[in-house]
């Protein structure tokens, strides 16, 4: 949730936050206090927040590494996956890494798995093909450029593609994803049309859950083309939601968590764009 917040609250407020005021923020949301500064402290360990204190104020800002990793999620985040056009063809990824290199192998399949590629053999690896700068920096990243072979082309025939997708990636798990976030807040929705959307600490919890809840789902879907997904597939819903409620929650939930910033978050940027 945290990771949450400094993408979704705290580069609007300029890419820095108050400590104090972050603590309570998020304990709106139904942190402890104790949990929040342990995830701050993880976190800039990790590189992504500085100390720096403002207006007589502690709090910690974005690093150049935070912004970087917040940015290159928006894409997947904010505009999730569209279906891929199946003219494009197809990415793999064949590698060959030996056993004893099994810690290295798995940071590698770990990684394709996360930018949405499908397992399809042993160490085949295949994704739709717009997928392949991102297969080519995963691999150079590791520096496992010797040990892999990147090929993009069509499907010829054999084995029928519907069934070697299916097998590839959990689509229905993936699904089953999409509709629970439908069922868990179709109802917010819903509530927008029988009165005002609602402002103030309600609409910085809900657009904070919203968020947090959502961000997971799409790095799950590799986007495949239509022609081999079911009919009844509910992402393209799911993204309807999530978009008609972002931007319904968005600047009632940063007016709001500007209260908690110095002067109020002076040069307060908007949220990130959900159409």
């Amino acid at each position: 949730m945290l990771v949450s917040f400094l993408g979704a609250v705290v580069r609007p407020m300029g890419d820095w936050m108050p400590i104090a005021g972050t603590v309570e923020l998020l304990a709106q949301a139904g942190l402890d206090a104790a949990g929040v500064r342990t995830a701050v402290f993880r976190l800039k360990k990790r590189g992504w927040l500085d100390s720096q204190t403002r207006s007589g104020q502690r709090g910690y800002a974005l690093t150049p590494a935070a912004l970087e990793a917040l940015a290159a999620g928006d894409e997947v985040i904010w505009h999730a996956r569209q279906p891929a056009d199946l003219g494009d063809g197809w990415c793999l990824v064949n590698f060959s890494i030996p056993e004893s290199a099994r810690a290295v192998r798995h940071r590698l399949t770990a990684h394709l798995a996360a930018l949405g590629f499908g397992n399809t053999g042993s160490a085949v690896w295949i994704a739709p093909a717009r997928m392949l700068p991102a297969a080519r920096r995963a691999i150079a990243e590791l520096d496992l450029t010797e040990q892999c072979a990147v090929f993009v082309g069509d499907y010829r025939g054999g084995q029928q593609l519907t069934a070697m997708v299916r097998n590839g990636w959990d689509l229905a798990e993936i699904d089953r994803r999409y509709r629970d976030f439908i069922a868990d807040h179709q109802a917010v929705l819903d509530g927008f049309a029988a009165g005002p959307t609602p402002d103030g600490q309600h609409a910085f919890v809900q657009y904070l859950s919203v968020i947090d809840h959502w961000r997971k789902l799409p790095f799950r879907d590799p986007g495949l083309p239509m022609e081999v997904l079911t009919e009844d597939w509910s992402g393209p819903a799911a993204v309807h939601l999530f978009e008609r409620l972002a931007a319904a929650l968005a600047d009632p939930a940063l007016s709001h968590a500007a209260r908690h910033w110095p002067g109020g978050a002076p040069g307060q940027r908007s949220a990130p764009d959900a159409s």
